[in-house]
């Protein structure tokens, strides 16, 4: 129980109550004490075979080091990106995904990220409870779904970054107010460059968009990769002390960095101009 509390209290409150409720465990809606209290107080009663469950789920093992409980569904150092769309648009939300995959975006897209094995719900509730930020394609009839509107509540409750897209849609309520964009005779690359460069302009994800495309230009895979991942380090918003060793440690480690034609002379071009 101690290191179920210890594990568990290390996450955000949204996703606490959701992992609780998965294993059938309550939760309060008020709480005046700490995260790891409140772990211990809902854990209290479960029985053996819950405890030994919602241990293993946590990566608890005798002997190991404590570990952050991480969705597998997101990719590691990537901003976490929930896209909320009708089924009959998913090819379009997976297209997205895989454009803003390169550019160091992890995004959720229900129809694909969830195994067939596993609670469908649950996996979104944990997707929403985890992401940084949520789009929202609004194609005519997204306000009729029984789950789009409460995905978009979910991530305004949170206070995560929420952007529309309009697809013959226009938004409505307390969606409106966000910031929204026209997809309408748009491919879906113009739109992911669209959402990417808001991304890296929005103060609550500007970091974790440039540490995300520090990790990409560090895992190049090829001089192309290389070339493309040092222009986005080029148009950076944010610069943080860190980064030149980063970069510099890429252009030591990685052949494809360090051989691809100009972009060692840029790496110390960029350095140079931000110091």
């Amino acid at each position: 129980m101690k290191e179920i509390g210890k594990r568990l209290s290390a996450e955000d409150w949204p996703f606490i109550d959701v992992t609780l409720n998965a294993f059938s465990l309550p939760t309060l809606q008020n709480w005046t004490s700490s995260r790891i209290a409140y772990v211990l107080q809902m854990i209290v009663g479960a029985s053996d075979e819950s405890l030994l469950d919602l241990a293993e789920h946590v990566g608890y093992q005798f002997g190991a080091k404590p570990i952050r409980v991480d969705p597998p569904f997101w990719r590691k150092g990537m901003l976490r990106l929930f896209i909320t769309h009708l089924s009959a648009h998913k090819v379009l939300a997976a297209e997205l995904q895989s454009h803003l995959h390169y550019r160091g975006i992890s995004s959720f897209v229900a129809h694909n990220d969830i195994e067939p094995t596993k609670e469908w719900q649950t996996e979104i509730e944990t997707a929403l409870a985890t992401c940084e930020a949520l789009v929202a394609l609004l194609h005519p009839g997204f306000h009729t779904s029984d789950w789009t509107d409460q995905e978009i509540g979910y991530a305004m409750g949170r206070g995560v970054p929420v952007y529309t897209i309009r697809f013959g849609q226009d938004p409505y309520g307390f969606v409106g107010r966000f910031q929204a964009f026209n997809g309408n005779d748009k491919s879906s690359l113009g739109i992911a460059l669209e959402l990417f460069d808001a991304f890296q302009k929005d103060k609550q994800t500007k970091n974790q968009i440039a540490d995300a495309l520090i990790g990409q230009f560090a895992e190049s895979n090829s001089f192309k990769d290389a070339k493309t991942f040092m222009g986005y380090l080029e148009e950076l918003t944010v610069w943080e002390p860190s980064y030149p060793a980063r970069i510099r440690s890429a252009v030591t480690h990685n052949p494809q960095v360090s051989e691809s034609f100009g972009v060692p002379e840029r790496v110390e071009a960029l350095i140079k101009k931000r110091s």
